[in-house]
């Protein structure tokens, strides 16, 4: 009476039939293997313009500290803005924050956010000092 209703755990049995040991036989290419002499397929997506972001290098306010401002987001989310903010930040080895909707990183790293915008699918412009 205990048991009544209830559905067991214990695992039951196994299947009966493996449904892929048929193919063992026949001698088929795995699906990671590369056909010799064949050049892997480029997978990337191509590259959308996703508008002018410019890159701004400011002092301002901040006690004679440099830093990194990327602003001109068109059409992105503050979701998106901070992924790519956590690359900047990674790629530079620095601090960085998103504040009015802007991106800023530590330091002068022009160039390293650049090539991360460009990845992107951003138009990056150098702007000011």
């Amino acid at each position: 009476m205990a048991n009544e209703g209830k559905i067991s755990t214990d695992g039951g049995q196994g299947l009966g039939q493996n449904p892929f040991g048929a193919l063992a036989g026949l001698n088929l290419p795995s699906g990671t293997a590369q056909a010799a002499g064949t050049a892997p397929a480029k997978t990337a997506l191509p590259s959308k313009n996703r508008g002018r972001v410019d890159i701004k290098r400011t002092t301002a306010g901040r006690g004679g500290k440099t830093v990194t401002v990327v602003t001109g987001f068109m059409g992105i989310g503050l979701p998106e803005k901070e992924s790519l903010c956590k690359k900047m930040r990674n790629a530079c080895g620095c601090g960085g924050t998103v504040k009015d909707g802007a991106i800023e990183i530590q330091g002068d790293q022009r160039e390293k956010i650049a090539t991360i915008l460009s990845e992107a699918g951003f138009r990056p412009v150098f702007a000011g000092g």
